[in-house]
């Protein structure tokens, strides 16, 4: 086993990065131990430079292992499955290791989609009737509300002109009842008329007036036919005009 040490009187000559192999066979044997302390820079330079890179690069990988790039290809290439026609939403099937899902797409139209994109679709589209679903809720709750308010309104109203109508009805009657008894004269008593002798009239009393076509005072100027001698009493109408004056006797 060969040893290496750095030594501080050694100075390395100046290198060119290259991508030749550490072994090249052109080195000379008088090189010795500088060729080989050389060829360990080498190594550490190459690692850093793109050399380094492009060897890092075309490392080869583990048996059984797939790069990166194959697999990024290989899922590229994964498509939805042909040979299957997607006719029945949510049914599944399963191609190149891929599960597909039959979605209904947004106009409607059945198409196969990869099982995590197709269930980002359905649960948009669950999203969106919940939100409409609510939004008509609200509405119909809204229009409701209206509704009652509007109802309630009308009866107010309707029980505020009732009542208007009943005030001013109250009123008429008040009113008419007012009129008509102002304009009521109420019938003066008449005093009843004592029970007169037989062929005496009796409107009159105090002195027996005469049932007769005309009857005036003894003594006056009348003509009769008959004539009584007061003083004699009006007790009903005046119908023979014996009380001139109107103080209710008559023939004074």
């Amino acid at each position: 086993m060969n040893t290496f040490f750095w030594r501080k009187d050694v100075r390395l000559p100046d290198l060119k990065v290259s991508c030749q192999p550490a072994n090249d066979k052109r080195l000379s044997p008088a090189s010795g131990r500088l060729a080989k302390t050389a060829t360990v820079a080498s190594a550490a330079l190459l690692a850093l430079t793109a050399c380094g890179g492009q060897a890092a690069a075309s490392l080869p990988t583990s048996p059984g292992s797939t790069p990166a790039s194959a697999t990024a290809a290989a899922s590229a290439k994964t498509t939805a499955p042909t040979t299957v026609s997607c006719t029945a939403e949510n049914s599944r099937e399963t191609h190149e290791q891929t599960v597909f899902v039959c979605t209904k797409t947004d106009d409607g139209k059945l198409q196969w989609m990869e099982k995590s994109a197709s269930q980002r679709v359905t649960d948009a589209r669950a999203a969106a009737a919940s939100l409409a679903v609510k939004a008509g809720a609200d509405k119909a709750a809204s229009d409701a509300a209206a509704q009652e308010a509007q109802l309630k309104a009308a009866q107010e109203q309707a029980a505020a002109e009732a009542a208007q109508q009943q005030a001013a009805a109250a009123e008429t009657a008040r009113q008419e009842a007012a009129a008509a008894a102002a304009a009521k004269v109420p019938a003066p008593v008449q005093p009843a008329v004592p029970a007169a002798p037989s062929g005496c009239d009796r409107n009159y009393s105090g002195a027996c007036v005469p049932i007769a076509s005309d009857v005036d005072c003894a003594g006056g100027n009348g003509n009769g036919p008959a004539y009584v001698r007061g003083p004699v009493t009006v007790v009903g109408s005046d119908i023979y005009g014996l009380d001139r004056n109107g103080d209710g006797v008559g023939c004074e």
